[in-house]
C-alpha cells in the first residue's frame, strides 16, 4: 500500500505575518512614490522660477536698452517693442499652460526668451561699436 500523502498544518499566525508583510510592503511602495512626486514638483518649481527670472532679466534689460536702440533703429524695425511683444507672448502662455506644462516646455520658453535677450545684447554690442567707430 502506498502512503498517504503528508499535508503540513499551515503554523499559528503565518496569516498575519503574510498580511503585515503585504501592508510593509504597500507602506514602503507609498512612500516611494511620494518622493518621487515630490522631487518632480521640486524640479517644476525650478524650472518656472528659471523662466521667470529669464524673463525678469529680458525685461529690464529692455526697458534699460529701450532708447538706445530706438533712438539707432527707428520705427521701422525696432526690435525692442519686437522682444518685448514676444515676452508679452510669453507671459501670456505662462497664464494660460504654465500649470500644466511639462518641464520641456518651460526649458523651451525659457530658452526662447533668453534667445531673445542675446538677441538684443547683440545689437547694443553693435550699436556700442558703431558708436566707437564714429568717435
Amino acid at each position: 500500500m502506498a502512503a498517504a500523502p503528508v499535508r503540513l498544518a499551515p503554523r499559528p499566525g503565518s496569516a498575519i505575518v503574510t498580511v503585515f508583510a503585504l501592508c510593509l510592503l504597500l507602506v514602503a511602495a507609498a512612500y516611494a512614490l511620494s518622493l518621487w512626486w515630490r522631487r518632480r514638483g521640486e524640479r517644476r518649481h525650478r524650472a518656472m522660477a528659471r523662466l521667470l527670472d529669464s524673463a525678469d532679466a529680458l525685461e529690464d534689460r529692455l526697458r534699460t536698452a529701450r532708447s538706445e536702440i530706438e533712438a539707432i533703429a527707428g520705427d521701422e524695425h525696432n526690435p525692442v517693442r519686437e522682444a518685448m511683444q514676444e515676452m508679452l507672448r510669453q507671459r501670456l502662455w505662462l497664464q494660460e499652460h504654465g500649470q500644466a506644462a511639462s518641464l520641456e516646455q518651460l526649458d523651451t520658453v525659457r530658452a526662447s526668451i533668453d534667445a531673445a535677450r542675446g538677441n538684443i545684447e547683440r545689437q547694443l554690442l553693435q550699436i556700442e561699436r558703431a558708436r566707437a567707430s564714429l568717435h
